[in-house]
């Protein structure tokens, strides 16, 4: 299958960029430090940037910066822009919308658009059972509104979310977020009826099975918060921020099990995992399990802002009219813009071009893990895919080692990310639509960077 067409081209963006690293600058040059002590002068200090360049231009596997560097993209926007940036299906559907209307707000005037993505929704995630979708902006507020609805569904206030996890910046949402720096450092108080349980970290538990890491967390639960108050518990199938966490097998089955026991909405944010990245439209898919609430974003308009709730009928339905809804929630070109995502996933085959990054990512992972002792594990599915940096000796967490390894390739020409409770892991999330060679050689890169700092030994 022809991924991306690697001939030379206008810096237009999308698949006709020349698919090619390419470095005419130290990485920033010039152009980009120009224009960051303008952003320095004008953006709020928080705003930050993981690397110091301005995008002129993006698309297949690269992005090509102000100054006619080409970088190699490992970082997809934050696993945003999986079919690609500037995706044909996609700009030639917002083109083509943008001259009809850009807004009427669904809630006032509604449009067919809307109502297909949520049939798209309804078909396509987990489950065969009647659904019910609603549109929304952010990640964070699809998970503010997963949480009003199963409140409001169940009659009762307790959530529970877990340890490392992370599910936005707003109010509600950095109460279920679990780490302090940087998203909640100075922000509080926050929403109430806010709990945490462990979760199952392979890596770090002790060697729990799944469903012993369950019963942990069930335990917790029942003793900490009573089912009797529980209106949801929301997870990551597999974690984001915190670090690309993959629970042990039958620790969400069994999660999912006690929910529907006891009465209590539990809810997947599918946020970084949805659409096709890692190797299943939806991450639920591997682990086999059927959440009441599905909460997408990212992966799921090409680049554009939108979000969604989707579930079941009965719980979808249980606010009142007027309950659910926004200004800009489901506007029109991200709408277009997520019919022609979601095409694109399906009609190019992306969710087996995942499955083949990954096994890629795997086998040039796991060689790199095999030959230095600071690479603790390689884990994730599909194009979302980790490694976790510690001390050899100690096998404590790595910060320093990590954020060095970062910055060695993005000199290089690499755009890498980091996440982590302890900022030790580096994160891959290529497009979908980069080619292999790319892929290879910004792998060799970052091992490269990794062996040219050294082994430290005590």
């Amino acid at each position: 299958m022809t991924i991306v067409d690697t001939a030379s081209a206008t810096l237009t963006g999308g698949p006709s960029l020349p698919q090619e690293r390419r470095l005419v600058t130290a990485i920033p040059g010039p152009e980009s430090r120009r224009r960051m002590e303008r952003k320095t002068q004008a953006v709020a200090a928080g705003v930050g940037t993981t690397i110091p360049v301005f995008a002129a231009a993006a698309g297949g596997g690269v992005l090509v910066d102000v100054d006619g560097n080409s970088l190699i993209d490992f970082g997809s926007g934050i696993a945003v822009t999986g079919v690609g940036n500037a995706a044909p299906r996609v700009v030639e559907a917002v083109q083509a919308q943008v001259a009809q209307f850009t807004h009427t707000c669904f809630t006032v005037a509604p449009y067919d658009s809307y109502v297909e993505v949520a049939e798209a929704l309804n078909r396509l995630t987990p489950g065969d059972h009647a659904k019910r979708s609603a549109l929304f902006n952010s990640g964070a507020e699809a998970v503010e509104n997963a949480v009003k609805i199963a409140r409001h569904y169940t009659g009762k206030q307790a959530v529970v979310a877990f340890d490392h996890a992370y599910h936005g910046r707003t109010n509600l949402t950095m109460a279920l977020t679990a780490k302090n720096q940087p998203y909640k450092s100075g922000f509080g108080p926050f929403a109430s009826e806010i709990y945490r349980a462990p979760l199952s970290y392979p890596l770090r538990d002790g060697g729990l099975s799944g469903a012993e890491a369950a019963r942990r967390a069930i335990l917790h639960i029942e003793k900490q918060v009573g089912a009797e108050n529980l209106a949801a518990i929301i997870i990551e199938p597999i974690q984001g921020e915190g670090g690309f966490i993959v629970p042990a097998d039958g620790f969400l089955p069994a999660l999912a099990d006690w929910a529907a026991a006891n009465g209590v909405v539990f809810i997947a944010d599918e946020v970084q995992t949805g659409f096709a990245r890692t190797g299943a439209m939806f991450a639920s898919e591997h682990f086999g399990i059927v959440p009441d609430l599905v909460v997408t974003a990212k992966g799921i308009a090409g680049g554009l802002p939108l979000s969604a709730v989707t579930g079941r009928a009965e719980i979808m339905d249980a606010p009142q009219v007027g309950g659910l809804g926004g200004t800009y929630g489901g506007n029109p070109l991200a709408c277009v813009a997520a019919l022609a995502t979601i095409e694109t996933y399906e009609q190019e085959g992306l969710v087996e071009r995942a499955r083949q990054i990954g096994r890629i990512l795997f086998e040039k992972l796991g060689a790199l893990r095999d030959a230095d002792a600071r690479v603790a594990e390689v884990r994730g599915f599909g194009a979302m895919v980790a490694i976790e940096l510690v001390h050899p000796v100690t096998g404590e967490p790595d910060a320093a080692l990590t954020s060095r390894v970062a910055a060695a390739a993005h000199a290089a020409g690499v755009v890498l990310l980091t996440c982590g409770t302890y900022g030790n892991v580096i994160r891959f999330l290529p497009p979908l639509s980069m080619p292999d060679h790319l892929l290879v050689e910004g792998l060799d890169i970052v091992a490269d960077a990794l062996a040219s700092i050294g082994t430290v030994t005590a």
